[in-house]
């Protein structure tokens, strides 16, 4: 079983008047195969934990750990990270023109593998992905993002992730901009997953759509870079019903 810790995590990020504090001690442990599911409004840190995971180098952690079965995640480079298990699913996945995406899918899996995938065996799993996320098959040719719409960005996503199979898949807002019957496909894919591997998930969101697809052992409750509540899914039931007012409240 993998452990993913986050102990004490403080995190600021450079703006144009200098760092701005973000995260102000975040405590979060994920283990293999349990989906915490982390909401909270706009500017709560949410994203700031995705990106202070997954390395983006705009984020500064200043204070706390990120351990990795005991490994500090920190003192690992962006690739070394995703080697070791790591995956982040961007809000805003970004494009790579000239770059199409089988060839992205397959020097991505030779980067974590350190070795690249019998062609055969390959072609059988990207096809099955692709079909099991009703992706066209002339999908492959196109270049990675460039002209995608938001749903074909999110099941990109979750192709990479499923054909990638990390030890921890952070999810940061994968539900934003589906309609219902991609939400639908994006969500299967992740418990495709979740069902073979015991990846642990780390889901951020604003709203709780996604989590009657997904369902989560935890959820954590971000408000002004800390978290102000944790539980179980019935905790994301009473937030659909009653929202963020009284965390904010007691955040002024």
């Amino acid at each position: 079983m993998a452990t993913l810790e986050i102990k004490n995590l403080h995190v600021s990020v450079e703006t144009t008047d200098g760092p701005k504090p973000i995260l102000r001690g975040v405590d979060l442990t994920v283990r293999s195969g349990e989906t915490h599911a982390i909401m909270g409004p706009n500017g709560s840190g949410k994203s700031t934990l995705a990106y202070s995971i997954a390395g983006h180098p705009r984020y500064e952690v200043t204070e706390g750990e990120i351990l990795l079965d005991g490994e500090n995640v920190l003192e690992m480079s962006v690739d070394e990270r995703a080697r070791a298990g790591m995956f982040l699913a961007m809000q805003y996945p970004v494009e790579v023109p000239g770059v199409t995406v089988s060839n992205f899918l397959r020097t991505a899996k030779t980067a974590i593998d350190g070795k690249a995938p019998a062609l055969r065996t390959w072609t059988g799993d990207v096809k099955g992905a692709m079909d099991a996320l009703r992706m066209d098959p002339e999908f492959a040719t196109r270049n990675v993002n460039e002209g995608f719409s938001g749903g074909e960005k999110k099941r990109h996503e979750i192709l990479q992730m499923e054909l990638l199979r990390p030890k921890f898949a952070v999810l940061d807002e994968t539900d934003s901009g589906l309609d219902v019957d991609a939400l639908r496909i994006v969500s299967e894919g992740v418990n495709r997953l979740k069902d073979t591997s015991e990846v642990g998930v780390l889901l951020i969101t604003h709203y709780t759509r996604i989590l009657q697809y997904i369902k989560p052992d935890f959820v954590h409750v971000f408000v002004a870079g800390r978290v102000a509540e944790q539980g179980g899914p019935e905790l994301a039931d009473r937030l659909e019903a009653e929202g963020y007012d009284r965390f904010l409240a007691s955040a002024v």
